[in-house]
This record gives C-alpha cells, sequence and structure tokens, in this order.
C-alpha cells in the first residue's frame, strides 16, 4: 500500500516517465504504459510510446478535475484533438493496472465493427474507454493522477485520438 501512495504522488506531480532533474524512470508511469500496450498487444496493434506532452496536458485536467472534485471530459479544443479516458477511485487504494483494468473491462461488451457500431449492448459508451486503448491508430499515451479530497483522478490522452466514426477500431 505505502508504495501505491508513493506512486501515485509521484505522478501526481508530474506523470512523467523521466525525470526532468535525475533522470530516473517514473514506474508509476511505466505501469500505466504497459498496462495499455497489454491490452493492445491481445489483439495485435503496435505498442503505445509515452509522450510527456500529452502526459503535462493530462496532469493539467487531472488537477482540474480534482480540484473540483467530479469528472467531466475536456472538450475537444481543450484536449487539442487528443483522446481521452477519465477513471476516478478512493484516494490511494488502486495500481496503475486497476486502474486502466478498469478500461480494458469494457472488452466484455465490445464486438468487431466500424466505430459507433462496436457494443454488443447497442450503446459505443459501454466500450469507449476500450476501444481507446486499443485503437489501432493510435501511437501516443500520456497519464496524470491528481488527487482530490478523497479521490484520485486519472487522466489519459492518445494521440492520435481513437473513436472516429465509420474506421474499424483495429
Amino acid at each position: 500500500m505505502f508504495a501505491a501512495l508513493a506512486a501515485m504522488f509521484v505522478i501526481g506531480i508530474g506523470a512523467l516517465p523521466l525525470s526532468a532533474q535525475s533522470g530516473r524512470v517514473n514506474p508509476f508511469a511505466m505501469d500505466l504504459l504497459e498496462a495499455h500496450n497489454k491490452a493492445r498487444e491481445e489483439v495485435g496493434v503496435p505498442r503505445l510510446s509515452w509522450s510527456n506532452r500529452l502526459a503535462r496536458e493530462a496532469h493539467e485536467w487531472a488537477q482540474h478535475l480534482a480540484s473540483q472534485g467530479r469528472m467531466i471530459h475536456a472538450d475537444r479544443e481543450q484536449r487539442g484533438g487528443a483522446g481521452e479516458n477519465l477513471w476516478t477511485g478512493h484516494a490511494g487504494y488502486y495500481s496503475a493496472e486497476t486502474m486502466i483494468g478498469g478500461f480494458v473491462a469494457e472488452r466484455r461488451h465490445f464486438r468487431h465493427g466500424t466505430f459507433p457500431q462496436v457494443s454488443i449492448t447497442g450503446n459505443w459508451r459501454d466500450v469507449g474507454h476500450y476501444t481507446q486503448v486499443v485503437w489501432g491508430g493510435t501511437r501516443e499515451v500520456g497519464c496524470a493522477v491528481a488527487r482530490g479530497e478523497t479521490n484520485d483522478f486519472l487522466v489519459c490522452r492518445y494521440w492520435p485520438a481513437g473513436n472516429i466514426y465509420n474506421q474499424r477500431v483495429f
């Protein structure tokens, strides 16, 4: 538990895999990246690269969400056209794998097809986090976690964005 809290603190202040001062790898950021890439490997799409730019932008939005105490997506202009996934949970209790696992769990409703016809429920929102994680054309991800009063807020940004109408997920 202590290690998870320490990792959350580190990612909450920067989310960058390389510390600008020490050159050391941020293990929590790398765990977030690996959780994404594990899901992508399962469907045979290329691995994502970590983007410090996307992580910085995600950090700004995560801080905003934490200060508001609620989740709301940034609009397309605010995120510069990047894709976005959001997650929240009680502060200090969740690993990177669990956070990203929340997105990936939506695969139970996924069906292959052209977006937005990609959910067995008939509602693409039931799989939208998952489809962004595994979107074949996405190449970069950057994430950040910020702590609110009681919850941690995870923001992941993706470039290029997925969930594009009339395109196949992968």
